[in-house]
């Protein structure tokens, strides 16, 4: 049985004829339409669907020549097998000349007769189909056509530069914005190589290993170049084929010229505030601290307490701009500045021995443990700073009577040092920011613990500087660990 029934039209004049071929090809599963005559025919033809006609040629009202020539005119995809008898085989073979598809001769054999049926109902199927892919190609053809229209549009009215590459490094796609940050005034026809327009090498070696391969599939390269005055930030990523393999690359390119010089601008601001601020402040608490302590007379209770209360207020005030002309020195890469060998066991046993005074006062245990360290080259200052923040923090955010952990171990090319406490911890949807600057963690049992925001991002500006990496895990009311990656001295140079 078919999926889809094909349906036959048998037309003969002899009722044996007709009901014989609805026997034989019902019991195949074709479903049979009958006409006496070809008028009658092309009544059927005209209000049902036919898939396959049988056409006996000699019919009373129209014969069969007739009806073949009119099907061949309005219906020229239907096959047309020839019922014909031993008198009249010559004009079956030249109705085949005019269109037929076979003819069958009088009386049948049932067998060859069910063969040139399927037959002529394969073709018919095939027919069909092809006709389906056909206009689905068509459809798609027009889609995609489409698309690329729609595509076209969104990507010229884009103010980034895009443009795509081939895996012969050939640009294939452009928008006009690209040539306007390239400053290109002439017309580029695509495709063409990528080096006749980008001359940066950075971006070129990233292009070429996301074509080869090396770069992850996934990976998204953000990288800023100069092309003439201009800062241009250039985000490339492999483009994938149909076989998951990398066809090409896609890069936007955006100007980000004006966003810099207002970051230079804004640090020069802050540097200049900053400056300007500390002298006078340093000067006030210096004045404080000589009438705290006496020097100019004597001092009522009240009098001294208020003072005390200005000083910590001046010294917060100091730390701040302390920690922001830090970030400034950061920010323009001039934090790091003496890179020496460095004992790690012995910077954090020093730096654990400077918090004890502060850890004993809240009972919290501070403990420590080393293993397999190597040297690493590192600013001593600016490492003693990082687990400075880092130990201060631990305390402050852990409850009376916590616990304090650092450990530090040799980590194949890395050594690892993780800071742990047992304090209030952090919820998962704080931990992206805790390294943004001015951001501090909101939980009621710290609303005491006073600070700028800058300690963490101080932190990881430092550790970057210095080719590490910092990352932190924390558990709501379990305690927080941050963990820190830092290069050893490779002992081969």
């Amino acid at each position: 049985m078919m999926d889809d029934k094909v349906r036959i039209l048998v037309v003969d004049d002899e009722k044996v004829v007709r009901d014989g071929c609805d026997r034989v090809l019902t019991g195949k599963g074709y479903i049979v339409l009958t006409a006496e005559n070809g008028q009658q025919a092309m009544d059927n033809l005209g209000s049902e669907p036919v898939d396959i006609i049988l056409l006996d040629l000699k019919m009373p009202v129209m014969g069969g020549e007739e009806v073949l020539d009119k099907v061949g005119q309005q219906y020229p995809d239907i096959p047309v097998i020839i019922i014909t008898g031993h008198g009249t085989i010559d004009t079956a073979v030249e109705c085949m000349k005019k269109g037929a598809y076979d003819f069958i001769t009088k009386p049948f054999q049932v067998d060859q007769f069910v063969i040139i049926i399927n037959r002529a109902a394969d073709k018919r199927r095939l027919e069909q189909q092809a006709r389906r892919f056909q206009e689905q190609n068509v459809r798609n053809l027009y889609d995609l056509d489409l698309e690329k229209s729609r595509l076209k549009t969104i990507i010229n009215c884009m103010a980034n530069g895009v443009m795509v590459t081939n895996r012969n490094m050939e640009i294939v796609l452009h928008n006009p914005a690209l040539m306007r940050l390239l400053e290109i005034s002439g017309k580029i026809e695509n495709p063409m190589p990528v080096t006749r327009i980008i001359e940066n090498d950075s971006l070129l070696k990233t292009l070429k290993e996301m074509q080869s391969g090396e770069s992850p599939e996934n990976k998204l390269v953000s990288q800023e170049i100069r092309l003439d005055n201009n800062t241009i930030r250039a985000i490339s990523a492999p483009a994938i084929g149909p076989d998951d393999g990398v066809v090409g690359t896609v890069t936007v390119l955006e100007d980000i010229s004006a966003f810099k010089q207002l970051d230079e601008m804004k640090s020069d601001f802050v540097n200049m505030v900053a400056h300007e601020l500390r002298s006078p402040l340093v000067s006030i608490r210096q004045q404080n601290s000589v009438l705290v302590e006496g020097l100019a007379g004597p001092l009522a209770e009240k009098q001294e307490e208020f003072l005390k209360r200005g000083v910590k207020k001046i010294d917060q005030l100091l730390e701040l701009i302390k920690e922001l002309l830090e970030i400034a020195k950061i920010e323009a890469g001039k934090h790091v500045q003496h890179l020496i060998p460095l004992d790690m066991e012995q910077i954090i046993k020093d730096t654990m021995a400077l918090m004890k005074p502060r850890s004993d006062a809240k009972g919290i245990k501070l403990t420590s443990s080393f293993e397999d360290l190597r040297q690493i080259h590192a600013d001593p200052k600016t490492i003693e700073e990082v687990f400075t923040n880092l130990i201060t923090n631990a305390i402050n955010y852990s409850p009376d009577s916590g616990t304090v952990d650092v450990s530090a171990k040799g980590l194949g090319e890395y050594i690892e040092i993780k800071v742990a406490d047992t304090g209030v911890g952090i919820v998962p949807e704080e931990l992206p920011k805790i390294f943004d600057k001015f951001y501090r963690v909101k939980h009621p049992k710290t609303r005491e613990v006073m600070g700028t925001g800058l300690g963490l991002a101080i932190v990881k500006g430092i550790v970057d500087a210095h080719n590490g990496k910092i990352d932190v895990e924390s558990v709501p009311d379990k305690g927080t660990t941050f963990r820190i990656l830092l290069p050893v001295i490779d002992t081969d140079e």
